[in-house]
């Protein structure tokens, strides 16, 4: 254990607190147990240091990943017991989906000793309730999401801007957009942002960025996905054809015959790989009424989760239009309902309606529609129910 502890040290004293992701100062910690869900590489391991290094005491709290060696000959269970005995207070664990039966002991250890508390990170293809052993009366679950275009800009300029509700946004955006112009010049930002700025890891080497997408999208679907699964390799690859197709396509209203015979599965695996994709934040499902959706039901329009992935997958066959509704729909995923309205491209919460497009796009298709927003890209400014596409990227 004190390997464990001196290196936990060495981590926290290298993790930086410049830029802080949305989640730092939303956990409530007084949980004594928390489950912090995400993609790969929307920066879970970080957002565990930073949180250790401005809330916790750090005498007493102690970082490791789960697919560390030392897990190759000792239990965690054990590992949580000594810490235990020895006064510690904080057992912050990595990507527990790479240690078996780890439900089982988080359980065991909950249940055993209670002035310890656990902070864990997982996949998001786990579905922690669906484990060996039922976490739901005991975990409170946070889900990361990837960069909002906000925490982007404090990446590339330093510059910490706030958050705004959807409310602030629809009632006063024209002096929202007003003061945000002042400090930066959005559309540049904007362009870059759909193309590089959705995981926080572009900065590490931008000009290897897409290449580091496409082999971290290989990784979801061969490692975390498979963890999870533990699928044939055959599915495997027919689950990157089926992401392909989708990138070169989406958002398209997918016919499942024809889908099933181009990717060559059944129409029920066809429908559960998309459930699989989803939960591995690849892809996004869209429905016009949710409150019937079950396991086998296929969505009603398919998106791919993010901009970036469209540019790393579809890559010439990019469409803008479509690049603008997947960063619509990514921004508002986990903070409000949004469904596929009658006309127009989104309904968020049954009540706003927006169509989404480019800074020529004209009102016509909502004109007669209560509560409805036309949504422009390329523009810096709106008035009225005119507004910019960029300004939705600051919600988190």
């Amino acid at each position: 254990m004190e390997t464990l502890l001196l290196e936990f040290q060495s981590r926290l004293a290298r993790v930086s607190l410049d830029i802080q992701r949305y989640l730092v100062h939303q956990i409530d910690l007084g949980n004594r147990l928390i489950a912090i869900r995400g993609a790969r590489g929307a920066g879970k391991t970080t957002l565990l240091l930073q949180i250790a290094k401005l809330h916790l005491p750090s005498q007493s709290t102690l970082y490791v990943s789960l697919d560390h060696i030392y897990f190759f000959d000792n239990k965690l269970y054990d590992l949580a017991k000594q810490f235990a005995q020895f006064g510690g207070t904080h057992l912050l664990l990595d990507e527990v989906h790479k240690y078996p039966n780890w439900s089982r002991e988080i359980k065991l250890i909950y249940d055993n000793f209670s002035d310890l508390n656990m902070i864990f990170t997982s996949s998001s293809m786990l579905e922690i309730y669906k484990a060996e052993s039922d976490l739901s009366r005991r975990a409170v679950t946070y889900n990361l999401k990837e960069l909002s275009f906000r925490e982007f800009i404090i990446f590339e300029t330093k510059k910490i801007l706030p958050t705004y509700s959807l409310a602030e946004i629809l009632e006063n955006h024209h002096s929202i957009t007003t003061g945000l112009l002042d400090a930066i010049k959005p559309l540049p930002l904007f362009e870059k942002y759909l193309k590089t700025g959705a995981y926080p890891y572009y900065k590490e080497n931008e000009t290897l960025y897409i290449q580091k997408l496409q082999n971290t999208i290989n990784l979801i679907i061969e490692i975390d996905i498979n963890a999870v699964e533990s699928l044939q390799y055959d599915t495997l690859v027919k689950l990157k054809k089926l992401l392909i197709t989708v990138a070169s396509s989406a958002p398209f209203t997918p016919n499942i015959t024809k889908l099933s015979e181009k990717v060559g599965v059944s129409r029920n695996l066809l429908v559960h790989s998309i459930k699989l994709l989803e939960r591995a934040g690849l892809v996004n499902e869209l429905y016009k009424d949710t409150s019937g959706i079950g396991v086998l039901t296929k969505p009603e329009k398919l998106y791919l989760n993010n901009s970036n992935l469209m540019y790393a997958l579809a890559k010439e066959n990019t469409d803008i239009g479509n690049v603008r509704e997947t960063f619509f729909l990514n921004q508002f995923k986990g903070l409000h309902e949004i469904n596929l309205p009658e006309t127009a491209d989104f309904i968020v919460d049954q009540t706003y309606t927006f169509e989404i497009g480019g800074k020529n796009k004209t009102r016509k298709q909502i004109a007669n529609v209560a509560n409805s927003y036309l949504v422009k890209d390329s523009i810096e400014i709106g008035f009225g129910n005119i507004l910019p596409v960029w300004l939705f990227g600051f919600m988190y």
